[in-house]
């Protein structure tokens, strides 16, 4: 099984743009979200859907697919954009964002989407189940790999760090961390929150194969990601350096828009840019 659209990384990129413009749209639309958190996570979640991931378009449940785990649950509206991008989901459904009863929720639900592998929100608990997949990949003889895509903050809670004991104590080489290291959070820096560095240190003292990379350089991530060994004995961690709100001058870097959304002529100015 192969990825469903194998783009070359200048492609990737341009569909990059074009869900960053669908996320500037539906948060407008929906009066709220994630504006921050999704936009620096486009990149990762372009690559993996338009060049990585091993799936089937019209056979979601393949036992042989990839897993993909969001962890980082409020980053759903980037989620949902890119499957849009791909025609993975009604585009439609996009205006129904947060809505009462809608299929498109503030955070994944399994229920009410067929490529929501897992139910996430509460952040550390995405990471866990990945493991698990592994695990189960590993005791079944399958083939298939696991990427789990985490928040830089979401890495304050301890399960994560159980997780990745249990990864590496079970060798599982078929695992893949993604962690959307944008170093804000919900009311600040991490680092002024609750440090995390010296991050790839504490990585590979809990056995990990530590990749250091520009998470918002599709080229750089597809190039990391294809030249990882899944038969090494050892599971995958990959700090990918983001910039929290990519791709919108007036919300690069700034915590405050961890919830708050473009409104008035902010949106018009926010598709010129990408544009």
């Amino acid at each position: 099984m192969t990825n469903e659209f194998m783009l070359e990384p200048e492609e990737v990129i341009k569909k990059a743009k074009n869900i960053r413009k669908r996320i500037i749209k539906m948060n407008s639309g929906a009066g709220q979200g994630h504006t921050g958190a999704d936009l620096s996570e486009v990149d990762i979640l372009a690559s993996l859907f338009f060049r990585i991931l091993n799936f089937e378009k019209d056979n979601p449940d393949n036992v042989s697919r990839d897993r993909f785990v969001l962890s980082k649950g409020h980053g759903v509206g980037g989620f949902y954009c890119t499957l849009a991008e791909a025609g993975l989901l009604d585009e439609s459904l996009l205006k129904t964002y947060l809505m009462f009863d809608s299929n498109l929720p503030g955070h994944p639900v399994r229920q009410k989407n067929r490529y929501v592998e897992i139910n996430t929100g509460a952040l550390g608990h995405g990471l866990s189940v990945g493991v698990g997949l592994a695990l189960s990949a590993k005791l079944n003889y399958r083939q298939f790999r696991v990427f789990v895509l985490l928040g830089d903050g979401e890495l304050q809670e301890g399960s994560n760090w159980e997780a990745m004991m249990s990864a590496a104590h079970f060798n599982l080489d078929n695992l893949i961390l993604i962690i959307d290291r944008n170093k804000l959070q919900l009311a600040n820096k991490t680092e002024i929150i609750m440090a995390l560095e010296p991050l790839g240190e504490k990585l590979k003292a809990f056995g990990f194969h530590l990749y250091d990379i520009d998470g918002n350089d599709p080229c750089e991530i597809i190039q990391t990601i294809d030249g990882i060994d899944v038969n090494s004995g050892k599971p995958h961690a990959i700090i990918a350096n983001t910039i929290k709100g990519k791709g919108i001058s007036f919300i690069e870097g700034r915590s405050e828009w961890h919830h708050k959304i473009p409104v008035g002529e902010q949106i018009n100015n926010a598709i010129h840019e990408l544009e």
